[in-house]
């Protein structure tokens, strides 16, 4: 069970016989004051006598605690011993003795227990362990929580627990991730993990080499003159109505996600080349740089950032080498005279040892005064960026860092008993609780039983309007690919792999037939569930699905239902392990309540879009079957209709109830000259330019394409394909736009012979597409805006991907802006004609 280690302020020793394991730090004894909440099943205890510190050991009343669990005490006054009892487990104690007594077997404590006011103190740790709870501690909070065993998760604890649980989750020969990569660990072969953030392009998962810690930010005023020309009427165009500006392109409603520019209707906030520039929006043809935030490659790596009324949100990454606190030795050996604070607790140490780190990073603003942006706050966690959510002003970051399961696996304790430097637990750090990185020790990393992996899984949250709330940091052996979150709750799952064999025959002429087995990999996705409450986190279930997760619209919440859609099997198999798509129905415990599966057997989904008591699902091979998918009996899905059309679409974004559209790539079929499986004739689908369909549902069992749109040729291609959130759409404002790079054939035949069909057009256009959408005319394109200029076309070549790529479009009041790295430029939302723009150099 749980052996909790409070880093900075608060040890403890192990209560088992045999030899005590020295703790990460040694605390003086001024931790003793510190006042510890303490919380069982998410309810605070009260105690008569204040929980103290004896020898590093938190030490609780056995009489308020017992009377809490549920547990009947017995005392020996004549013997000066208590007996605290609950089913068949009982645990004695004896004033003045260090030897405890449980279920008939004698333990060694580091401490005796004492009295102080009428009340026996006793350590909380040995208690737990005995009547099955687990043992939390949240060192930036000081807070202890006690959690029933059968409703929460059991912690490491050891390093012979450490090494014991990774043999059982990845035998010899078994699969585990390293940065995405799922490695072989015999064969050595490496396959691709789809492991990408929701914010693909923008992603701040990849490691950085050469990054120091962050210095101090300038945050300067940079007014910027406007564009020559620019005329009074774009200085006099209209500022926003309260509210009149667009949001980034999100999931759920309700629950914002990170990206490389916001707005708040005044001011747009962008990622700039490892800075922030802050940009007075309106007037349009008088936009101006305010502040700049920027960092160097020493300091951070800006990927993405939220936007709020109060506060500027920035999220990167850095390699830091941060001093981790090392074992110390034996009490009796020299110590070094090293001091490193945490918290408000002075901790001796030996000397420290140094490590790169990759750092998740969020760095939190003030933003009253746009023009000096102040620095309020510094959240980091170890390892690399997976995703990150902000539900109202509570902020949620996910981290992923990697362990070495190979060395955890053959290496052994120092001789002094120390594993910190094999075990590697991340670190993290909250300015609010000091400058100093706290360690997680293993004592207080969390595993799913059966499903362990070799992997930190750093999940932290805070509620930003609650200055003095520290963050909240839970650690897991386990790793995260995708992420979903509703106001409530979060999901992260972690693709798995098994090994399994396969037998195939064949026959040769003589008619003699021949059994070979091949080693082909199964894939399933374990779901871990966590509850969100005001920037607390919370574990409540886990979960297994077989198959593989495209990516975070492949999951959703909905009346208390988790609903995940996934692929199993390989599309280029043509046996019992070809490629399935399945639909799973999971209740609030993450067990099954309902299913679909071997959908569209050969295909794989491409993309999914959960709509009420809907689902939407596209799947592809050759042809683009949409599917729609009935959920309102969780026990009983059912496909009602489907729609079998070239292309496919990447992304589905609902204009209605009964309208939606999809974003993909036209496609045409051409045989092959060779055979496929079997002997059957083998076709093969090739894309060619973006397309854009309108479907109509209203008929669920037929659904049709109502509107069909297609931009350019083979080579063509967008970032809304990779990442819904460079999508502008508004319903009200029937507006449609999106960044797009355009390819053309030139002197492209009316009807194309295969051979030109598989040709890849000519660069011809990067820019933003603008329609005009409705049930009546479809995509109607009112115009393109780009920032290249003709030089910069004409050098273009077969691709452009400069500093006037427009990455995102936003929209304030009747004002349209679109953003590249190096301009903002300022359109009229209903004529398009040019109001301003603002070289960003």
């Amino acid at each position: 069970m749980k052996k909790l280690v409070i880093l900075g302020s608060l040890v403890f020793l192990s209560a088992a016989s045999g030899p005590v394991i020295a703790p990460q730090v040694m605390v003086t004894a001024s931790a003793s004051a510190e006042t510890v909440k303490l919380t069982l099943d998410g309810q605070q205890l009260q105690f008569a006598v204040l929980p103290r510190m004896q020898n590093g050991t938190l030490f609780v009343p056995l009489r308020d605690l017992g009377s809490a669990l549920g547990a009947d005490i017995t005392w020996e006054e004549g013997a000066g011993s208590a007996t605290i009892s609950k089913g068949d487990a009982n645990l004695s104690f004896t004033l003045g003795s260090a030897a405890a007594v449980r279920n008939g077997k004698q333990l060694e404590m580091a401490s005796a227990p004492v009295m102080e006011q009428g009340q026996m103190l006793v350590p909380l740790r040995l208690i737990s362990e005995t009547f099955d709870f687990n043992v939390y501690w949240d060192g930036a909070n000081k807070a202890v929580e006690i959690m029933n065993g059968a409703d929460s998760l059991p912690t490491v604890g050891t390093f012979d627990k450490l090494q014991a649980l990774l043999k059982e989750s990845a035998p010899d020969g078994g699969i585990y991730v390293n940065g995405g990569i799922a490695v072989l660990d015999q064969a050595g072969a490496k396959l691709k993990v789809n492991a990408k953030s929701e914010a693909a392009p923008q992603s701040g998962s990849s490691s950085i080499a050469q990054v120091a810690p962050m210095a101090k930010d300038s945050a300067s005023a940079a007014p910027t003159a406007p564009p020559a020309g620019a005329s009074a009427a774009a200085n006099s165009a209209k500022t926003a109505a309260p509210g009149d500006y667009s949001k980034t392109n999100v999931q759920v409603e309700g629950v914002d996600e990170a990206d490389v520019i916001k707005t708040d209707g005044n001011y747009i906030y962008q990622v700039n080349r490892n800075r922030i520039l802050v940009v007075e929006a309106n007037p349009p043809g008088n936009m101006k740089v305010v502040s700049t935030l920027q960092f160097d490659n020493r300091e951070m790596i800006p990927s993405e950032l939220y936007v709020d009324g109060s506060h500027l949100i920035v999220i990167g990454s850095a390699v830091t080498s941060p001093p981790i606190a090392a074992v110390p030795a034996a009490s009796d050996a020299p110590q070094s005279d090293s001091k490193v604070k945490t918290s408000e607790t002075m901790i001796k140490i030996v000397p420290p040892r140094f490590a790169r780190k990759t750092m998740t990073k969020a760095v939190v603003y003030d933003l009253s005064d746009k023009t000096q942006l102040t620095k309020v706050r510094e959240i980091e966690l170890e390892g690399n960026y997976v995703t990150s959510r902000k539900v109202g002003s509570s902020f949620y970051l996910v981290a992923n860092k990697y362990m070495n399961r190979y060395q955890i696996l053959n290496a052994k304790p120092a001789a002094d008993g120390s594993t910190a430097s094999i075990t590697d637990t991340p670190t993290y750090r909250d300015s609010l609780a000091g400058d100093s990185y706290i360690s997680v020790g293993l004592e207080d990393v969390r595993y799913f039983p059966k499903s362990a992996e070799s992997n930190y899984l750093i999940v932290a949250g805070v509620n930003l309007d609650q200055p003095d709330q520290k963050l909240s940091v839970q650690t897991y052996l386990g790793a995260g690919d995708n992420v979903y979150a509703s106001t409530s709750n979060l999901y992260v799952t972690m693709q798995k792999y098994e090994r399994v064999p396969a037998v195939t025959n064949s026959s040769d002429a003589s008619g003699l037939t021949t059994d070979s087995v091949t080693l082909t990999t199964n894939t399933a996705s374990a779901i871990y569930k966590f509850a969100l409450d005001q920037g607390s986190i919370r574990y409540t279930a886990q979960g297994t699905v077989p198959g593989r997760v495209l990516n975070q619209y492949s999951m959703d919440e909905t009346n208390g239902y988790f609903r995940i859609a996934t692929t199993s099997g390989e599309e280029w198999r043509r046996d019992e392990f070809t490629s399935q798509n399945n639909m799973y129905v999971l209740n609030d415990k993450l067990e099954t309540a309902g299913k679909i599966e071997n959908i569209a057997p050969g295909e794989r989904i491409y993309s999914v879009r959960f709509m009420g008591s809907r689902a939407y699902m596209v799947t592809f091979r050759t042809v683009d079957p949409l599917f729609v998918i009935d959920l309102k009996d969780a026990a009983a899905p059912k496909i009602l209709g489907q729609l079998k059309i070239p292309g496919y679409s990447d992304y589905l974004h609902p204009y209605d109830e009964n309208h939606i559209i999809g974003f993909g790539k036209d496609t045409v079929e051409i045989k092959n000259d060779f055979n496929g499986s079997g002997g059957a004739p083998a076709t093969m689908a090739y894309y060619q330019g973006m397309k854009l369909a309108m479907f109509d549902v209203t008929d669920v069992t037929q659904p049709t394409e109502l509107f069909k749109e297609t931009i350019g040729d083979r080579g063509t291609d967008s970032p809304l394909l990779h990442n819904p959130k460079a999508l502008l759409f508004s319903k009200e404002k029937g507006l449609l736009a999106f960044p797009v790079s355009v390819s053309e054939i030139p002197d492209k035949s009316a009807n194309p012979d295969p051979k030109e069909m598989l040709k890849y057009g000519q660069f011809a256009f990067q820019g933003a597409y603008v329609y005009h959408i409705d049930l009546t005319g479809g995509f109607q394109l009112r115009g393109k805006i780009t920032h290249l200029t003709s030089d910069e076309l004409a050098k273009a070549g077969s691709w452009y991907n400069g500093d006037h790529s427009i990455e995102r479009l936003l929209y304030i009041g009747d004002n349209l802006y679109t953003a590249s790295k190096g301009m903002l430029k300022a359109s009229d939302l209903n004529t398009l004609q040019q109001l301003g723009e603002l070289e960003l150099k």
